[in-house]
């Protein structure tokens, strides 16, 4: 049982790890998207994504060590929580003890993560409605009612008021 403990501490050490990692990437994202730097959201995405699989693969293993201990405490996998564990080992204090401190690290890290790709979702749903509005400004400006000049042969001569036929120019 100490060495399923043990492995079980590490994982969830090595996922605080990642975790810290991922709140830090997320930490530099957010001065980007209020920048707009495609460039370096995209390498910084890129990063993230890789530290995702890291972590995908550690909560593979701690399912794993979570099973092998419910399996020796007789125990349903899906009930078995950390603080039964820490319950557990009243008397084992040191594992105890290295165990809530990472379960305690481990959920102030997500929480704090949890706040700034909340803050990081609103900025990409505020940029994503200044494209949309500028998008539908555009069209509209292209939709312009025609003038009411006419021709002395009665055709329709008017232009389009506020921009030019031509549509769309990218050099501006």
């Amino acid at each position: 049982m100490a060495s399923l403990m043990e492995e079980l501490i590490r994982v969830l050490g090595a996922e605080d790890e990642k975790y810290k990692d991922l709140l830090e990437l997320s930490k530099k994202k957010t001065p980007i998207l209020v920048e707009g730097d495609i460039e370096k959201l995209q390498k910084i995405t890129d990063e993230e994504q890789v530290i995702v699989d890291e972590v995908a693969n550690l909560e593979l293993s701690r399912q794993a060590a979570m099973e092998d201990i419910a399996n020796v405490l007789n125990k349903d996998v899906k009930t078995l929580k950390l603080s039964y564990l820490e319950e557990v080992l009243g008397k084992r204090p040191k594992e105890r003890e290295e165990l809530t401190r990472i379960h305690d690290r481990l959920k102030a890290t997500i929480g704090e993560l949890m706040v700034i790709n909340s803050q990081n979702r609103e900025l990409i749903r505020q940029s994503l409605d200044m494209i949309d509005f500028n998008l539908s400004l555009a069209k509209s400006m292209r939709t312009a009612p025609e003038t009411g000049n006419y021709t002395k042969n009665a055709a329709n001569a008017g232009s389009v008021l506020g921009s030019a036929q031509g549509g769309f120019d990218a050099k501006q």
